[in-house]
C-alpha cells in the first residue's frame, strides 16, 4: 500500500494515538457512571461544553429532568468533544487518500455534508426536531461511502480510510443512541466494538503507510494462523467483557475469585443473561438483570479468559523462539500477564476506578499488538 503523501502515516499514528485515549476515557466515563451524566446529544443541557455556572446549572434543573452533576457531566461531553476530534482527523485521512481518485473528494465531503446536515435537524435547531429525516440524511450518506469504497482498490489506502470514516459516523449514530436509549446493553457493548474496529482499522492504515514497517519472517504463514485466532478470541473476549460491563455485572461473584459467591459452581441463569434486545424505554442504568443472570455473564467471562490466555501465552512464547520477533513477544506477553493480573484485581479489591479503566486500556493495546503484528508479518519472497 503506496503511502497518498509523504506525511501520510503520521497523521495516521496521530489519529491511533487519539482512538486509544477516546476508547480508554470512554471507558472511565462508562465505568464512573457518567454514561447518562448529559442527558441530550450531542449538546450538554443545550450547551456546547456543560453547565458549570451556578446560574447555569439551575436553568439546566428547571429544564431537564435529570439534576446537574457537574463532577459527570464533564467527563460526558469531553469525551464527545475529543471524538469529534478524532472523526474529523479521520475526514482529513479520508480526503488525502481519494483525492487523486474520480469524484473522491466530492464524495466524501457530500457524505460528510449530509452527516452534519443532519444534526440540527435531529436538535430541531430553527425548526422542530425531525429524526426520521435525520437518520435517513446519515444512512444516505453512509452509502456513499460505502459504494465508493467499494469501487476503489486500497493501493493509496482510498478504501480502507473511506471505510474507516463510515465506521466514525456510526459510532457518532451508537453514541447518540446511548443516550436517548438510556445505556441500552447492546448499543453500550456495540459502541465499544465500534471504537476498537476504529483502532484496528487505523492502526492497519498506520503500519501499512509506514516505510518499512514490515517483518519479513519465515514462519510468518504459520504465526499468522495463530495470530488470526487470537484475534477473534480476544474480539469475543472484549465483547463479553462489554456485556459484562453494560450489565453490572463486574461484581455478581461479589470479591471471590476464583470461586463465584463462595462456590465454584453457583446458581446461573444464561437464558436471561444473554437477552439482547429488551425492548426501547427500559433505563438500564444499574443494571436489570437478577444475581443468577449477572452472575452467568461472569462466569462466561472468566472462563473465556481461560481459553484467551492460554493461546496468547502460546503465541507470545513462540514469537519468542523466532528471531526478529523477540521483542513483540515479549510486549504481547507482558500485556497479557498485565491483562490478567487487572482482571483478577476488578474483582478481588471491588472494582476500583483506576484498575477498570487500566482493564479496558489493556484490551486496547492487546488489540492493537494482534492488528500490528497481522498488518506487518509477511513471508520472504
Amino acid at each position: 500500500m503506496s503511502s497518498p503523501s509523504r506525511h501520510y502515516h503520521r497523521l495516521a499514528w496521530a489519529a491511533v494515538l487519539l482512538t486509544l485515549c477516546v476508547i480508554v476515557f470512554g471507558g472511565f466515563v462508562r465505568l464512573s457512571n457518567a454514561g447518562l451524566s448529559c442527558p441530550d446529544w450531542p449538546t450538554c443541557y443545550g450547551k456546547a461544553t456543560w453547565p458549570n455556572q451556578e446560574h447555569e446549572i439551575s436553568a439546566a434543573n428547571a429544564s431537564f429532568e435529570r439534576v446537574v452533576e457537574v463532577s459527570k457531566a464533564w467527563r460526558e461531553q469531553f469525551h464527545r468533544h475529543i471524538a469529534a476530534l478524532l472523526g474529523l482527523l479521520v475526514l482529513a485521512l479520508a480526503l488525502l487518500a481519494v483525492r487523486k481518485r474520480a469524484l473522491g473528494v466530492t464524495s466524501v465531503l457530500v457524505a460528510s455534508g449530509l452527516v452534519a446536515a443532519s444534526i440540527p435537524i435531529y436538535m430541531g435547531v430553527g425548526m422542530a426536531p425531525n429524526h426520521v429525516l435525520s437518520i435517513w440524511l446519515v444512512v444516505v450518506a453512509e452509502l456513499i461511502l460505502l459504494v465508493q469504497a467499494l469501487r476503489w482498490s486500497n493501493v493509496d489506502s482510498a478504501r480502507l480510510s473511506t471505510l474507516t470514516l463510515m465506521v466514525i459516523v456510526f459510532q457518532a449514530m451508537l453514541g447518540m443512541w446511548t443516550v436517548i436509549w438510556l445505556v441500552k446493553p447492546i448499543i453500550v457493548m456495540s459502541h465499544l466494538m465500534g471504537g476498537l474496529l476504529t483502532l484496528s482499522l487505523l492502526t492497519w492504515l498506520a503500519w501499512r503507510t509506514t516505510p518499512g514497517s514490515e517483518l519479513v519472517q519465515a514462519e510468518a504463514p504459520r504465526l499468522r494462523r495463530l495470530l488470526w485466532i487470537g484475534l477473534v478470541l480476544l474480539l469475543v473476549q472484549i465483547a463479553l467483557g462489554g456485556w459484562t460491563s453494560a450489565n453490572y455485572a463486574a461484581l455478581a461473584c461479589g470479591t471471590d475469585f476464583p470461586t463465584c459467591l463462595g462456590q465454584w459452581w453457583p446458581e446461573q441463569d444464561y437464558r436471561e443473561a444473554f437477552v439482547l434486545w429488551r425492548g426501547i424505554g427500559v433505563d438500564y442504568e444499574g443494571g436489570v438483570l437478577d444475581g443468577p443472570a449477572r452472575a452467568a455473564i461472569q462466569m462466561s467471562h472468566r472462563m473465556l479468559a481461560i481459553l484467551v490466555a492460554g493461546h496468547l501465552t502460546v503465541l507470545g512464547i513462540r514469537m519468542l523462539r523466532t528471531p526478529g520477533l523477540v521483542f513483540w513477544g515479549s510486549v504481547l506477553l507482558v500485556l497479557l500477564a498485565a491483562q490478567v493480573a487487572l482482571g483478577i484485581s476488578n474483582v478481588v479489591l471491588g472494582l476500583p476506578l483506576w484498575v477498570a479503566t487500566a482493564h479496558n486500556a489493556g484490551a486496547a493495546l492487546l488489540l492493537f499488538t494482534l492488528v500490528g503484528l497481522l498488518v506487518r508479518l509477511r513471508a520472504p519472497e
